[in-house]
């Protein structure tokens, strides 16, 4: 951008959404050491701190898409420089120049398919209820205790279908009261909001609000880390508050109450992959891992970089939705540190991570080495 007052209007937003934040950079470079970006190339966080606090950011940059949002450098920044919100405000700012370099073309299509039918995979709204057909799971009236909220992933893609029907099963066999809205729900936005689109975000915000009012929600469970984080963090912003639980701390509940017993071996190696979002965003470590150590037969492993060091999958921040060439993938290296613990195994609780996952496995010929599972599917396969 050559105009100056272009290069104001990117440090007013910078100011307006991350507050004097970059300012309080020193560039000790801790959080270069710790991004997943510089296990498979060079990324430098800290010198688009240093470019966006003088406002000489090239918002044509594919640098400032790379960003997952894992959570990892502000977690241990010693000057609370705010990057995740400060990089989605210059996003924001390519948003809405329509500036996307090559791999981030996608994000057109996507904004297309959001508006027009409430997902992001140009799927029908009309059918997003279809992967509960024969699962006994009925729409939600007002009175049930809870809204099941699956997703758009778990709504719509094949692989990810056999996640909510597990769900589903138990939620059944726990006899949870519980339903669906279907198409009556679009996504719920956190990803199209962390690549900038704001208006696209707080328009399905608004619709799904307006629809769990009038449907009389109080309660939500999700399967994804990323509903979970944006209806409990980010939908209070509209002056709502929903009781949100991720399932596996529903399944802990279950357990702790006694309205499921895990009654099958499962004689298996088993690693547990902590969920960005999950995780460093919302502090869920125990209640997974609790879980599958009360399965019978099951082996627990713990993999290098798990809990609050977690290796982000590389599917945060609108990059599911983003090509990343082959070599740059963090999800390759995560299912080879699964397989390196000795895990026949490699569980997670998210559905952008078993999808990079089950990618990584076929991308590098382990098939036949380790499955990928979601923490639903075990437990419905012992109870």
């Amino acid at each position: 951008m050559e105009n100056i007052a272009d290069y104001k209007e990117i440090v007013d937003v910078i100011k307006e959404k991350g507050g004097d934040a970059f300012k309080r950079c020193f560039q000790c470079g801790l959080c270069d050491t710790v991004c997943p970006w510089n296990k498979v190339r060079n990324f430098s966080m800290r010198k688009i701190v240093r470019q966006a606090t003088f406002g000489m950011t090239e918002i044509e940059s594919e640098e400032i898409w790379r960003c997952t949002t894992c959570g990892r450098c502000p977690q241990r920044c010693p000057r609370d420089v705010k990057q995740i919100d400060s990089g989605v405000a210059l996003r924001r700012i390519a948003t809405e120049y329509g500036v996307f370099p090559t791999s981030v073309t996608p994000i057109r299509s996507i904004s297309a398919s959001l508006i027009g039918e409430g997902n992001p995979i140009n799927e029908e709204r009309k059918n997003r209820a279809k992967w509960a057909e024969g699962s006994s799971v009925n729409a939600f009236a007002e009175g049930m205790e809870y809204l099941y909220f699956p997703g758009c992933y778990l709504s719509y893609d094949p692989r990810l279908k056999k996640v909510a029907r597990a769900t589903a099963a138990i939620l059944n066999a726990a006899g949870t009261d519980y339903g669906i809205l279907g198409s009556k729900e679009n996504c719920c936005g956190e990803s199209i909001r962390k690549t900038g689109d704001e208006e696209l975000f707080k328009r399905l915000a608004r619709e799904n609000i307006k629809s769990f009012v009038d449907n009389g929600v109080g309660k939500i469970l999700v399967s994804s880390p990323h509903c979970y984080h944006t209806f409990r963090n980010e939908y209070p912003e509209f002056k709502v508050n929903f009781e949100v639980s991720h399932i596996t701390q529903h399944l802990w509940r279950l357990l702790e109450e006694g309205k499921i017993e895990l009654k099958k071996e499962y004689k298996k190696k088993v690693t547990y992959h902590d969920p960005c979002y999950l995780g460093r965003h919302n502090g869920i470590y125990d209640e997974p891992r609790e879980v599958l150590k009360g399965v019978p037969g099951l082996e627990y492993i713990e993999m290098a970089e798990s809990r609050v060091d977690s290796l982000c999958c590389g599917g945060g921040g609108g990059r599911i939705w983003m090509e990343t060439p082959k070599g740059e993938r963090f999800c390759d290296l995560r299912v080879e540190q699964a397989v390196a613990a000795g895990a026949e195994v490699l569980v997670t609780a998210c559905p952008y991570c078993i999808t990079n996952f089950e990618d990584s496995r076929l991308n590098l010929g382990l098939e036949d080495s380790i499955e990928i599972k979601d923490i639903t599917e075990i437990v419905q396969e012992v109870i």
